[in-house]
């Protein structure tokens, strides 16, 4: 028998318990052994659970336990279940966390923390979605040229809704809000640190990338309007927040922005709250992952499927999939150096002169324009809307720079970047 400890019965702990529960003849054939929650820890204990297990608020109960086997640690924060983790692994229990944040921080740490013993984090990214056992087994005979994805469910409601209906943002996040998809305060959703977080979880596995959230390019959705994906639209694309990491010769870029994506590639095309992440090797080519991407079953789906691992073997996998370091250790690459298209949206005064002195700072930055509309803004104002031919990230920001610098226009550029 297996016996598992619960470090944070909130909405995802309840999950796995009642999994545990609920399918305890699938679970224990396909274990091997029979696996049972012992107990559970949590904050306040005179609220309802709407589970049959021990609760207690003292974590200790759980990390002394010489009976619990693996620790669940769904607390959610970065250094206090850090805190808690070293001291279950110290113990010599194996650990599985759907804690995307603590992973972020601290994965190499945990990872040298952790040697032989298991440590599993399947519902750290995406879910319901297997994209961590994808990547660390499934694809591990190839070298990984990309990773895209959709990888915040909150930011492709949100999308979905203005594409489809003509929704305003603050509209569709009052109603995200209202729904529980979106928080009180959703900056760590809408502004683009969830899915980064993401993103360097997997990074870390596709090519052994040690970077922190502070390292890379991160931006949200909260600049988007209609008129961009009017625009969008009108030209074949689809708007999307997504995490790329992309291998160029020995060095990785990994950012997570806004993007415009063709209408017929499979990631444009995935609605919703759902998540979907395409993964592209040398010698498989892409393969695409899709489910949802949060919510108590499904992140619990993961979380119990590592149980079951671990349960079979009693160990893992190395935690990030190497035995041993990476021949030519890459390296990330600068934001500076990115190059890809570029879509504006500037808004102008309505006067004589605007496009000849726009296309004068263009001109000095070596940047081409592909295409440009120009849309009523209000009485007085325009909005010029260009996309332009592949450009330097570094360029770019230089241009956008002296345009708003301009006495004829009238607010910062907004800037989307084209996949």
């Amino acid at each position: 028998m297996v016996k598992v400890g619960i470090i944070g019965v909130g909405t995802v702990g309840v999950s796995v318990a009642n999994i545990l529960k609920d399918n305890a003849d699938v679970i224990s054939a396909r274990a091997g052994v029979d696996v049972i929650v012992k107990s559970g820890v949590v904050k306040n204990l005179t609220k309802e659970r709407g589970v049959d297990i021990i609760l207690t608020d003292n974590v200790d109960d759980i990390l002394n336990d010489d009976e619990i086997d693996i620790v669940v640690e769904l607390m959610g924060g970065v250094e206090e279940p850090f805190a808690v983790v070293k001291r279950a692994l110290e113990s010599g229990k194996a650990v599985v966390t759907a804690n995307k944040a603590l992973l972020a921080y601290h994965r190499y740490e945990l990872q040298e923390m952790a040697g032989t013993k298991a440590f599993e984090f399947e519902a750290s990214v995406a879910g319901g979605i297997p994209i961590i056992n994808a990547l660390r087994d499934g694809l591990s005979a190839n070298h990984i040229e990309s990773i895209m994805g959709i990888m915040n469910g909150t930011c492709n409601y949100m999308m979905s809704k203005m594409t489809h209906e003509g929704v305003a943002y603050d509209a569709i996040l009052k109603e995200a809000q209202e729904l529980g998809y979106a928080e009180a305060d959703p900056t760590f959703d809408v502004g683009g640190y969830d899915a980064a977080h993401k993103l360097l979880i997997l990074a870390s596995i596709a090519y052994g990338i040690d970077a922190k959230p502070e390292d890379i390019l991160i931006e949200g959705i909260e600049n988007v309007t209609q008129d961009d994906i009017a625009f969008a639209k009108e030209f074949g694309y689809a708007i999307k927040l997504l995490g790329i990491a992309k291998k160029d010769n020995n060095e990785v870029e990994l950012r997570v922005h806004a993007c415009l994506i063709k209408q017929d590639e499979m990631i444009a095309k995935i609605d919703g709250v759902m998540n979907g992440i395409s993964v592209v090797g040398d010698k498989v080519g892409e393969t695409l992952y899709y489910g949802p991407g949060a919510g108590g079953d499904a992140t619990a789906s993961a979380v119990v499927a590592n149980i079951i691992d671990i349960a079979r073997s009693g160990k893992s996998t190395p935690m990030l999939g190497f035995n041993r370091p990476m021949e030519g250790k890459l390296t990330l690459k600068s934001t500076d150096k990115v190059r890809c298209k570029y879509y504006l949206r500037i808004n102008v005064s309505d006067k004589a002169g605007v496009l000849a002195g726009i296309s004068k700072v263009f001109e000095a930055n070596n940047i081409s324009v592909e295409t440009m509309l120009q849309r009523p803004a209000s009485n007085d104002s325009a909005n010029l809307l260009i996309s332009t031919h592949t450009a330097l990230e570094k360029d770019i920001q230089n241009m956008i720079q002296q345009i708003q610098s301009l006495e004829f226009v009238n607010s910062s550029p907004v800037m989307i970047r084209i996949v």
